[in-house]
C-alpha cells in the first residue's frame, strides 16, 4: 500500500505545480507595438516584458482568477482580472496617459500661480514680491496681459470691462465686497492678505461654466489645504503692524492673522495733496479652520475688517474743497466641504455669507448702505476615466441692499432691492489623447427680479502642436445683473451680455514661457441712462452695446540670466461702447491702448538679498475735452511708473524690507476735472487729477518663528 500512496502523492504534487501559459502582444492605439512594457500578475513574481513586435510570454503555477497588470511609461496602466486560462493570445492596446507633464493643458484665457498646477505663470511668491503690487495680490495681477493700469482705481480691468465685470472667488464661493472702501483718486485693495492662499487662477475670458454673473473675467483663490508646521509671523511696518500663527494638529489645522494700519505717522512726515482730519486707519483679521476626515476636507473661513478716514480734497468747483468722511465694516465667512463618494464620484458642497455697512458724508449729503449676500454651491465630479470627467452641480445666489440718503434740502429717502438668481452647469473634460482635448458645458440662470432665464454655452479646446507648444480656442457666453446702483433705483431690467472668442498659443520649455492670446467680446444689453449719474430720476434701459478686440504677448525668463526671473507683459486693446449715459460709442475712459509691464527679480548672494524692479506704461486714457466738440474727445499724456524694491535677510527667519513706488517721482495725471462754467472768455477752466503723492515709501521688518528655524516671510513680501 505504501507504494501505491507515493504514487497517488507523487501525481497530486506534480499536478499542483502544473505550469500554465500567458502571452499576447501590446501595441499602442495606431497598432504599434510597445517594447519594454513590464507585464506581471498582481502580488506574485511571475512576469515579462515585451520585446521589440511588443510580444510577451511567460509562465506561472497560480491558478483561478488572477489580475494581470500591463504598465509602460506615458501610457494608462492595463489590468484584466480572469483566471490564468484564458490569458492567451491576449492584445492590448494601451491608450497615452493624458495626466502626464507633458500633456495638453486646456488654458486658454487662463493664467495660475500655484505649486498643483502643470503649467503657472505666476508662483504663489510672484504675487507680492512684485514691486508695484505694495504687497496686494490685485496689483500683482495688473502686470499680467489683458489688465489694463486704472492707477487710481486699484480693481482689476480686464480687455476693455469695467471693474465691475470681475468677480472674485475663495474657494470656489463668491466674495461679493473682495476691495477696502477708499475716496477718489486714491487706489483701492483686496482685502484678503496673500499668505492664506496657495492657489491662484485668473481668467481674462472664456472660463468654466461652473463660474457666473462675471462679463469679463473671474479670480479664483485657493486657502491652503494644509500648512507644513506650526509657526507664528510677525510683522512691523512704516504704516501699522500684523501677526499671524498657524496651529497643526494631526487631522486639523487653525491659521489666523490680524493687522493694524494706520496712516496718520505716513502722512506728518510725506507730504499728501488731500487735507486729512482723519488719515485712514483700518483693523482687520482673518482665521481659516481645516478639519480632514476619512474621506474628504472640511474648510471654514472668516475675515472682518473695519475702515474710516475723513478728509477733504482739492476740487475746480468748491473754493473750500470737498469734504468727504466714510466709516465701513464688513464681514464674510466661507464654508466648504469637499469628498470622495468612492473611487469615481466626489463632491462639494460651500456657502457664503457677506454683510457690509458703509457710512458715507460728502459735503452735506450722508449715505447709508447694508449688503446682505449669500452664495450657496453643490458641485458633483465623476471621473468616468482619464480621458473622461464630468462636473454638474447647482448654485444660488441672494443679495439684499438697502440705503438711506438724505442732505440738507432732501428730506431722508431709502433705496433698495432683492437680486436672487439660480444657476446650473454641466460641463465634461475630454482628452481625446495627450495632443489634444476639450471642454465643453452649459449653464443656466434664472432671475426672479427681471423673470429673465438665460443659457450660456462655453467651449475650449487645445492642441499640442510640438512637445513644448500648443494651440487653444475658448468661446463662450456670459451674463451678469446690473450692480447695486443701478438696481437701487430700477429693478425692470435684463442681465447684460457678452460673448468671448479666444484663440492662444504657448511655448513652455527649461524654465521659460511665452504666450500669445488675440481675443474678440461683444457686448449687448449694457445699461444706459440718461443722467449724469445713475440716480432715482434717470430713464433706464438695457438699450448698451459694445466691443473690444485686442492680443497680449507674455514672456518669462527665469533661466537665461543667474540668479535672475523677470517677466514682461504687452497687451493692445481696441475698445467702444455706448453704455450708461454715453452718447454714443467710445473708447472708454477706464481703457489703455497700450499696456506694458516688465517685472524683474535678482537674488544677491553676498548681500543675502532679494531686490526686484516693476515698471508699468501705459498710452493715454480718454476724457471729455468740452473746449474742443465732442465726448470723450481727447486722451491724457502716457502713465509711466518704476518701482523699486529690496528684501535683506537678517538671519533666515528676520527679512528687513524696503520699496518705492515710482521711485523717479514721475507726475502722472489720471484726467482732468473741469469747471461746471465757463471763464469770461467762454473757456472751461481744468484741474488735473494727480495721485494724492506721486511717490509712495514702505519700510517693514518681518519675523516668523517655526519649529524648523528655515521658515521666513519672503514669499510674502
Amino acid at each position: 500500500m505504501k507504494p501505491f500512496f507515493f504514487i497517488i502523492s507523487f501525481i497530486l504534487s506534480n499536478a499542483s505545480m502544473a505550469q500554465t501559459i500567458l502571452n499576447g502582444t501590446v501595441t499602442d492605439v495606431k497598432g504599434l507595438p510597445i517594447p519594454g512594457a513590464n507585464i506581471y500578475l498582481s502580488g506574485t513574481y511571475d512576469g515579462s516584458t515585451t520585446n521589440e513586435q511588443g510580444a510577451f510570454l511567460f509562465k506561472t503555477t497560480e491558478t483561478g482568477t488572477q489580475t494581470l497588470v500591463i504598465s509602460f511609461m506615458s501610457f494608462e496602466t492595463f489590468t484584466m482580472a480572469a483566471d490564468v486560462i484564458h490569458m492567451k493570445n491576449l492584445k492590448v492596446i494601451l491608450h497615452e496617459n493624458v495626466n502626464t507633464l507633458d500633456a495638453v493643458v486646456l488654458s486658454a484665457g487662463t493664467f495660475q500661480a500655484g505649486d498643483q498646477s502643470k503649467l503657472n505663470v505666476l508662483k504663489p511668491m510672484d504675487i507680492v514680491t512684485t514691486a508695484s503690487a505694495l504687497g496686494d495680490f490685485v496689483g500683482a495681477l495688473q502686470t499680467l496681459p489683458g489688465t489694463t493700469t486704472v492707477a487710481e482705481d486699484g480693481r482689476l480691468f480686464v480687455r476693455g470691462g469695467d471693474a465691475e465685470e470681475t468677480q472674485i472667488f475663495i474657494d470656489g464661493i463668491r466674495v461679493f465686497a473682495p476691495y477696502t472702501p477708499t475716496t477718489n483718486n486714491t487706489p483701492t485693495r483686496g482685502r484678503f492678505s496673500p499668505f492664506l492662499f496657495d492657489g491662484i487662477t485668473f481668467s481674462t475670458g472664456g472660463y468654466s461654466a461652473e463660474f457666473g454673473q462675471a462679463l469679463s473675467s473671474v479670480l479664483l483663490l485657493n486657502t491652503v489645504d494644509e500648512p507644513d508646521q506650526n509657526k507664528t509671523d510677525i510683522g512691523m511696518m512704516s504704516l501699522g503692524a500684523s501677526v499671524g500663527n498657524t496651529q497643526k494638529w494631526y487631522k486639523s489645522s487653525l491659521s489666523v492673522n490680524a493687522s493694524y494700519v494706520n496712516l496718520a505717522p505716513y502722512n506728518a512726515v510725506f507730504s499728501s495733496r488731500n487735507k486729512w482730519e482723519k488719515p485712514f486707519e483700518t483693523v482687520s483679521g482673518e482665521a481659516v479652520f481645516r478639519k480632514k476626515t476619512d474621506s474628504g476636507l472640511f474648510k471654514l473661513y472668516g475675515a472682518f475688517d473695519a475702515t474710516q478716514f475723513e478728509l477733504t480734497q482739492e476740487d475746480i468747483n468748491y473754493s473750500n474743497g470737498v469734504h468727504f468722511k466714510l466709516n465701513n465694516k464688513n464681514f464674510y465667512l466661507n464654508g466648504s466641504y469637499e469628498a470622495e463618494l468612492n473611487a469615481t464620484w466626489s463632491y462639494f458642497a460651500g456657502t457664503s455669507f457677506t454683510y457690509a455697512t458703509n457710512n458715507l458724508d460728502i459735503i452735506d449729503s450722508a449715505i447709508a448702505s447694508v449688503e446682505k449676500s449669500m452664495h450657496t454651491k453643490l458641485k458633483f465630479k465623476n471621473r468616468i476615466s482619464n480621458h473622461f470627467k464630468l462636473y454638474f452641480g447647482a448654485e444660488y445666489f441672494s443679495t439684499k441692499f438697502t440705503e438711506n440718503y438724505k442732505n440738507r434740502s432732501l428730506n431722508a429717502v431709502d433705496y433698495g432691492h432683492n437680486d436672487d438668481l439660480a444657476a446650473t452647469f454641466a460641463e465634461a473634460d475630454i482628452f481625446l489623447s495627450k495632443k489634444i482635448a476639450f471642454k465643453t458645458g452649459l449653464r443656466t440662470e434664472y432671475s426672479p427680479l427681471f423673470n429673465d432665464f438665460t443659457v450660456a454655452p462655453r467651449l475650449a479646446l487645445a492642441y499640442k502642436t510640438t512637445g513644448h507648444s500648443q494651440l487653444s480656442l475658448a468661446y463662450g457666453h456670459f451674463y451678469q445683473n446690473p450692480g447695486n446702483n443701478v438696481l437701487k433705483f430700477n429693478q425692470k431690467l435684463k442681465s447684460q451680455h457678452a460673448a468671448h472668442y479666444i484663440l492662444n498659443y504657448q511655448y513652455n520649455c527649461n524654465k521659460t514661457l511665452f504666450r500669445a492670446e488675440a481675443y474678440y467680446k461683444d457686448y449687448a444689453q449694457l445699461v444706459k441712462y440718461d443722467t449724469d449719474v445713475a440716480s432715482f430720476n434717470s430713464v433706464f434701459n438695457n438699450g448698451g452695446f459694445g466691443f473690444a478686440k485686442g492680443i497680449d504677448f507674455f514672456w518669462r525668463d527665469n533661466k537665461s540670466f543667474k540668479n535672475l526671473d523677470y517677466w514682461i507683459s504687452y497687451s493692445l486693446l481696441d475698445t467702444e461702447r455706448d453704455y450708461q449715459n454715453y452718447p454714443k460709442a467710445a473708447q472708454p475712459n477706464y481703457a489703455n491702448t497700450h499696456n506694458l509691464s516688465v517685472v524683474g527679480k535678482y537674488w544677491i548672494n553676498n548681500w543675502r538679498s532679494q531686490v526686484g524692479f516693476s515698471y508699468a506704461m501705459a498710452s493715454g486714457r480718454t476724457f471729455t475735452n468740452p473746449n474742443k466738440p465732442g465726448f470723450l474727445n481727447d486722451k491724457t499724456k502716457i502713465y509711466n511708473n518704476l518701482s523699486v524694491n529690496w528684501a535683506y535677510l537678517i538671519s533666515p527667519q528676520k527679512i528687513l524690507y524696503a520699496s518705492v513706488n515710482n521711485v523717479l517721482g514721475l507726475k502722472n495725471t489720471h484726467g482732468y476735472h473741469y469747471a461746471n462754467t465757463p471763464d469770461a472768455q467762454g473757456h472751461f477752466n481744468r484741474r488735473a487729477l494727480q495721485p494724492a503723492a506721486d511717490q509712495f515709501f514702505f519700510v517693514g521688518f518681518f519675523w516668523t518663528i517655526s519649529a524648523d528655524k528655515k521658515s521666513n516671510q519672503l514669499d510674502n513680501l
